[in-house]
């Protein structure tokens, strides 16, 4: 992958790169690469995650590139968009089912076999879900995220996108992991294996996280995003305010609270999963 690698680096630092004969095709060589999930925008080394810039470069690279195109699915449905982000089109090779219903999966997004796509869903560029998955209805994947094995995205749950800064890490939801109906996961947060976040439950950079498990409190900083610990179960809660009129109005704020680490009750509660994969 190096001298692709070279390759986009050199046309993200051009000032005109349409003019570059080579740009496109080098371009779609980068997005099927991506699409096969043989490059990514982030990995996990060593257990820390790391984002490769020259991956965003190159998803960036595609959309100035990109010159806007119609398309139309049938002949009631119809689309302008990017040329070089088209949908992604299945078959049973790929061995990832798409129940009918309106879902989309861009170009330059890696979909694991056994991936299960709910209608309707839509999972953006420079996305990777990994193997036994389950998108549920509503469910967004943003541009970048970084989504494990056997996770189950519930019912509307957002996973934000983190395309740029390039050198941002974007959401990462690790292996095993529940998210409940209606959450909404932003801003780089990292979730750790096999935790569980409760319907409802947001979790962004400026959102401090409640550990009254252990007595932390989990907070975003300039260094590092927010990370929810392993096998933590979260809900949404609140807290206080203090001071000034909000203490006089009795006023609280919302806040994430993990109040316990899953268990063997908890993986009873969400066996039901396996029977729908």
């Amino acid at each position: 992958m190096q001298s692709l690698k070279s390759a986009i680096e050199r046309l993200a630092s051009l000032g005109e790169v349409e003019r570059d004969p080579e740009a496109r095709q080098t371009f779609l060589n980068f997005r099927e690469e991506l699409t096969q999930g043989k490059i990514r925008a982030a990995e996990n080394i060593d257990g820390q995650w790391t984002v490769n810039v020259w991956v965003k470069q190159g998803i960036l690279l595609g959309f100035r590139l990109g010159e806007l195109s119609e398309s139309a699915q049938d002949a009631s449905l119809s689309f302008v968009d990017k040329d070089t982000f088209p949908a992604r089109k299945f078959s049973v090779r790929d061995r990832v089912r798409i129940v009918p219903g309106g879902s989309s999966v861009r170009l330059g997004a890696y979909v694991a076999p056994t991936v299960i796509c709910m209608p309707p869903m839509f999972i953006n560029v420079g996305a990777y879900v990994d193997e036994g998955t389950m998108i549920d209805s509503h469910a967004l994947v943003g541009s970048c995220a970084q989504i494990g094995k056997r996770v189950h995205l519930s019912a509307a749950a957002q996973i934000g996108g983190v395309l740029e800064p390039i050198n941002s890490v974007p959401v990462v939801i690790e292996d095993d992991v529940l998210i409940g109906g209606n959450c909404g996961v932003y801003e780089g947060t990292l979730v750790r294996a096999r935790a569980v976040l409760g319907a409802g439950t947001i979790l962004t950079a400026s959102t401090p996280l409640y550990d009254i498990v252990r007595g932390e409190v989990y907070r975003a900083t300039e260094e590092k995003t927010l990370e929810v610990p392993a096998n933590a179960v979260v809900v949404p809660g609140s807290r206080a305010l203090k001071q000034g009129k909000a203490a006089e109005w009795d006023l609280s704020l919302y806040t994430p609270v993990i109040v316990k680490y899953r268990d063997e009750k908890t993986d009873q509660r969400i066996e039901l999963e396996e029977w729908l994969r």
